[in-house]
Parts: structure tokens; C-alpha cells; sequence
């Protein structure tokens, strides 16, 4: 199947209650972009915006070099797959997936060919007969999927396509995904709340907030260095406290926050943002010798059981942090509300703002 890179040209649009302000962004060949942000910032109406359900106030999109702008969906060469995925109830699960060829006019012998090559390549040849009613969710996504790729699509655009999965259903077809994506190369546009979800499957991702992209980049760019607090909090740095650079010497600086001191690696000499990730965090009942830079003693005044891990709320003097431990050092430490720990994270763990 072909790929072809997507262009959006300071887009923009008005509807009653939400607006879409000059959103401007670039999809590579073959590549798995991921928009995500917290419910309502705009992700689905970005999408239906590219695949030509509403039209714009202004601002330009380009496929393949195509300025498609003022084409009507069916002429974009776009195979969508929306949220609810909006299987025809009557219909079998063969008949879904041929419905595309239908509406392209593709005569007979060739939609029950190429039907049958779909169907064999997304592993649904057994429930072909099957109706909607009668699958589970896994099975409805991936008929969603085949009927949006038998039309051979220059690219697929996914509306929150895990969303109404269970968590194991989620994580199968998270590689299913993956999956596909490697074997067809074909470029993908998915849209998410869930950031895990973005991190496993993005080359590249966007962060929107009220229609406006915040920060585009790698899920290491953007999940361990945020553009500011808002991507910060949406990406997991739980811990963020408003900083005051004390001096800096060599590219490390001493920050004050609120009362604690932490060290990090920054050019940074003014005010700031400082983010730490429960997950770099060391959590441990003594002080012990390192080259770590960062080690605070404080009291556990709240944990949260969370399966194999476990969440711990540790205030040092006036500063709360959050940390992430493993369900069994938890438990061989002995932890209770009340325990004294230490918390000890590295310099560049640190993050400025």
C-alpha cells in the first residue's frame, strides 16, 4: 500500500463552543504520529478536520503534496476509523469490510478477492459471518481497521481506536498495531488521551491543549524534556514545585523550592519550573554513598497500592513528592505511614523549566 506525508497549513476553525486556532503541522513518510492531550483539547476535531468532515476557516492541508483542503473525504484517499468504530449492525463482519468497495463501485469478483485477502491478513477469515453483536471488542477494532484498509488508503487516521478496550485487550492490540504499521508503512495519524498508549506506539507525537499544539517531537523529547508544565503534568512529572536558581557552576545549579535545595543540570540562572518523575526517584530507609546528587530526608505520610508497584506520597519539610516503588522493596522495607525515607534522584533527572 503507498504512504504519503501530510501537511497542515496554519490551520484554523470555528464551532460554537471550541475553536481550532492556526494549528500548523508535519506527518514524514511512513511514520506512526500520535496527537494526545487530556479529554476535549481538540485531538478528534483535528482529525476530522484532516479527513474533510468539516471545512476549514482557513489554513491549508496537503497529502502527498495534494493541497486537499476543499476535497470531500472520499477523494483524500484517507481510511478512518472512528471511536465507536460504527459497525453496520446487520451486516457480517465480510460485509463491513466490503462496504468501502461498494461505495468506490469495484465490481463484484474483485471486492470478494480482495475481501478475502484482508480478512486473511487481519486473521478474521473464522468470524467473517459473524455479526457485530457477536464480537468482542478486539474483534470489532480489527474489522474496523480491515474496512478502512481494503480501500488501500494513502493514509489511516485512528480516533481513539483502544479507548473502549479492556486493559489486556488494549496491550494486544497495541502490538497489533504496531504490527500493522511495520508490515503495510503505511502513515498514521492516532489520536489519544492515554499518554502509555502514545509512548509504545509514536515516532513522533503532538500535545494539544484547547485545539493549540503545544509541543510536537520523539517520546523522548517530549516525555522527558516538557516544553512547560502543562505538557510536564500531562506527560507524568507529578512532581513540580516553582524553583529559584541560587547559582549555577558549570552547568549545575542549586535550586531552591520552597525551603528544599536540589541540584540540576541546566544553564538556567533565573526563576524556573523544576519537574521530577515519581519513577526516577530512589527510595530507600537509609542514607547510603553515591554519586547521586539529590538525597532528601523526609516522612511517608500516604501510599497507594497499585498492584506491582506502589505510589508514595513523602513530604520533605515544606515540599511533597511523589515516588514509585516496586510492590516488593515495599514491602521488605517494612513501610508505613509515618516511616522516615530518604528520596534520593540524579541532577539530570532534575528537569528546568
Amino acid at each position: 500500500m503507498r504512504t504519503v506525508s501530510i501537511r497542515v497549513e496554519r490551520l484554523s476553525k470555528k464551532w460554537k463552543n471550541f475553536s481550532i486556532p492556526d494549528v500548523s503541522l508535519r506527518v514524514a513518510n511512513d511514520e506512526y504520529f500520535v496527537i494526545v492531550g487530556p479529554t476535549g483539547a481538540g485531538k478528534t476535531l483535528l482529525l476530522e478536520l484532516i479527513a474533510g468532515f468539516h471545512k476549514p476557516d482557513s489554513g491549508k492541508i496537503w497529502i502527498n503534496d495534494v493541497d486537499v483542503t476543499a476535497f470531500p473525504p472520499e477523494r483524500r484517499g484517507i481510511g478512518f476509523v472512528p471511536q465507536e468504530y460504527m459497525l453496520f449492525p446487520h451486516m457480517t463482519v465480510a460485509e463491513n469490510v466490503e462496504f468501502g468497495l461498494k461505495m468506490h463501485n469495484i465490481q463484484q469478483s474483485e471486492r470478494k478477492k480482495n475481501v478475502k485477502e484482508v480478512l486473511e491478513f487481519m486473521e478474521l477469515s473464522s468470524i467473517r459471518d459473524r455479526l457485530p453483536m457477536t464480537l468482542s471488542g478486539g474483534e470489532e477494532q480489527k474489522t474496523a481497521l480491515a474496512r478502512a484498509l481494503i480501500i488501500k488508503p494513502k493514509i489511516l487516521l485512528l480516533d481513539e481506536p483502544l479507548s473502549a478496550l479492556d486493559v489486556n485487550t488494549q496491550k494486544k492490540m497495541q502490538n497489533e498495531l504496531k504490527k500493522l504499521h511495520e508490515e503495510l508503512k503505511i502513515t498514521t495519524v492516532h489520536v489519544t488521551h492515554n499518554q502509555v498508549e502514545a509512548l509504545i506506539l509514536a515516532d513522533r507525537l503532538a500535545v494539544i491543549k484547547d485545539g493549540t499544539i503545544i509541543q510536537t517531537g520523539s517520546p523522548e523529547q517530549v516525555f522527558h524534556k516538557p516544553k512547560d508544565d502543562f505538557v510536564a503534568r500531562f506527560v507524568g512529572f507529578e512532581n513540580l514545585f516553582e524553583g529559584k536558581i541560587l547559582e549555577n557552576h558549570g552547568g549545575v545549579a542549586r535550586i531552591d523550592i520552597g525551603g528544599v535545595t536540589v541540584e540540576a543540570v541546566t544553564e538556567k540562572v533565573e526563576n524556573c519550573v523544576v519537574g521530577v518523575r515519581p519513577d526516577d526517584i530512589i527510595v530507600s530507609k537509609r542514607s547510603f554513598r553515591s554519586s547521586i546528587r539529590n538525597t532528601l530526608k523526609g516522612k511517608l505520610i500516604d501510599f497507594v497500592d497499585m498492584g506491582s508497584l506502589v505510589s508514595l506520597t513523602v513530604n520533605v519539610d515544606t515540599a511533597s513528592f511523589v515516588a514509585l516503588i516496586t510492590k516488593r522493596s515495599f514491602l521488605e522495607m517494612k513501610l508505613k505511614k509515618g516511616s522516615g525515607v530518604y528520596l534520593s534522584f540524579k541532577a539530570s533527572a532534575v528537569h528546568v523549566i
